[in-house]
């Protein structure tokens, strides 16, 4: 452990999904702006060994580090807010803490000891918990506590908190735990009962949560206050109110005028090397709020029915967009439900089309009715992993007449698979982490677009995907007008597509949106967006 680094743990309690990422993310953000280095992780209760598997209806989107390691979505909010890199570390499941302890035992390094929770799960949970800050590169280490306080799996992590403050010292560690006030219509009144069990929960774990920061839907009067901090032994003015918020994006603004930074450095001892710089924030948050114009966007996707899904796409359009001050209108829309009869109703609203990633057969066909509406009637095109597959088997089918021309994921016997496996995946037969994962080189073409929005040759992206381009097709692909502009340098993979005589159409393998921040929108959005402002005016 970095002598010097401080540990804050985020526990959640009433319910789940009250956003501890948030949070986690906004007292990060504060911190970092006063001049702390910060670094979030984040430990999940389930048995996965990484969220690679889970259906996104379960989980939400899997995010995708540059190290190629497939994590929970909370990772790219600390990424957004936070500007920095994640990694491998930041992220941590109870299958890979138990893996791990099973893969020492099989080696014999326990000596014959019988295995147990405690100490051999709750010493590699808390391993874990003090790796990021061991190399002194954090002045602070944030760790979110996945789940609620009170869940069975839950309890190991739990465990290993009370015994970290030991380890740590009681100035080098901290508590929040972040809760539901409810309020009953009825009786028109906020309700702290609910917290109250949970952080009698927690004490029974052993462990009183230095700061409570409380989700309301209304302002927490003083006498409600009050009551909280007596019954759950935490001083005054340590308990939080944290109302919704329009945009996640003010949430750090709000958790300042409520100063949890101020109560998060007063408990850790921390002195603050400069005033707060939120300058660059708040710009953001103006553009975003002021916006002078406005398109509308459709998302065409098969698991649109939540969100959370194509969290990072969302999130990328919100960061583009206020760079150039356009409200994006994003539509999402299932690839099921577009068909050869209704496409034209569906589609002709929208400015500009983005397909997105996903796997399988479902909603396929929807897919290619969508690119062939925006290649023929020259909407912006934005294709991402298997959008831009997608946009290809389009093109080969439409444009160079192979009418059955397809992916070997969707038809493995097809005549014309101008999407194929490499050589290298058709030996694999797991589903977890085997795909191509992370960040890879890709070299730019001058002239396209994709170099006009870059401003640069070569570039860096991250990746999740198990079929590529099929380079057999190339030549012949090319030679009708959809050019391959990026590649990558070692492999000749391509990675990019675009269609020459179009205003903007743009199909990608890698996934833009899991780089984009708060301060560095992806450029590939800013553009796509900007082709759908001018496409806009021509209608």
């Amino acid at each position: 452990m970095g002598s010097s680094t401080k540990y804050i743990f985020i526990t959640g309690g009433v319910t789940s999904s009250l956003g501890k990422g948030i949070i986690a993310a906004s007292l990060g953000k504060l911190l970092q702006s006063r001049g702390f280095k910060v670094t979030i992780q984040k430990f999940d209760p389930y048995l996965n060994i990484d969220p690679g598997t889970l259906n996104p209806y379960e989980h939400g989107e899997c995010y995708v580090t540059d190290d190629g390691a497939e994590t929970d979505l909370d990772l790219g909010h600390y990424e957004r807010f936070l500007n920095i890199t994640t990694s491998q570390n930041n992220n941590i499941t109870t299958g890979r803490i138990y893996n791990n302890v099973i893969t020492k035992e099989r080696k014999g390094e326990f000596l014959g000891k019988t295995v147990q929770v405690i100490p051999h799960i709750t010493d590699e949970i808390k391993a874990n918990f003090y790796k990021l800050g061991e190399d002194g590169k954090y002045d602070v280490v944030i760790t979110e506590i996945g789940g609620c306080v009170g869940d069975i799996e839950s309890l190991p992590f739990i465990e290993a908190v009370r015994q970290a403050r030991w380890d740590l010292g009681a100035n080098n560690f901290l508590v929040i735990h972040l809760t539901l006030i409810p309020y009953l219509k009825a009786a028109k009144e906020l309700k702290t009962k609910p917290t109250q069990h949970s952080v009698k929960q927690l004490l029974e774990a052993g462990i009183q949560p230095d700061i409570l920061v409380c989700r309301t839907e209304h302002h927490l009067p003083n006498d409600v206050k009050k009551k909280l901090a007596l019954f759950c032994n935490v001083q005054l003015n340590s308990v939080i109110e944290a109302m919704d918020a329009d945009s996640i994006y003010d949430v750090p603004l709000l958790m300042k005028k409520e100063k949890l930074d101020e109560r998060v450095m007063t408990k850790l001892k921390l002195s603050s090397k400069e005033n707060t710089d939120l300058e660059n924030w708040k710009d953001f948050l103006g553009k975003l709020k002021n916006p002078t114009q406005e398109v509308t966007i459709g998302l065409i996707g098969k698991y649109v029915s939540l969100p959370d899904s194509y969290k990072s796409i969302i999130e990328s359009f919100t960061h583009a967009g206020a760079s150039i001050e356009c409200h994006v209108n994003l539509k999402l829309m299932s690839s099921e439900e577009i068909n050869a009869g209704n496409y034209i109703e569906k589609l002709e609203e929208l400015d500009g089309i983005l397909v997105a990633p996903g796997f399988g057969e479902r909603g396929f066909e929807g897919k290619i009715e969508t690119v062939k509406y925006a290649r023929e009637n020259k909407i912006p095109f934005f294709g991402i992993c298997l959008g831009m597959q997608v946009a290809v088997i389009e093109f080969a089918r439409n444009v160079l007449g192979h009418a059955k021309a397809n992916s070997t994921e969707m038809d493995p016997y097809n005549p014309y698979p101008v999407i194929a496996l490499m050589e290298e995946q058709k030996k694999i037969d797991q589903m977890g982490g085997t795909m191509r994962l992370g960040s890879y080189a890709c070299d730019l073409k001058k002239g396209s677009k994709a170099f006009n929005a870059y401003g640069k040759t070569k570039i860096q992206e991250r990746h999740r995907h198990r079929y590529e381009f099929n380079n057999d097709f190339l030549e012949e692909i090319e030679k009708n007008g959809m050019l391959a502009t990026g590649k990558n340098p070692d492999t000749g993979l391509v990675e990019i597509v675009e269609i020459k005589n179009h205003p903007w159409f743009v199909g990608v393998q890698f996934h833009p949106e899991y780089k984009s921040t708060v301060l560095n929108p992806q450029p590939l959005f800013v553009k796509f967006i900007q082709a759908a402002i001018d496409n806009k005016k021509l209608k």
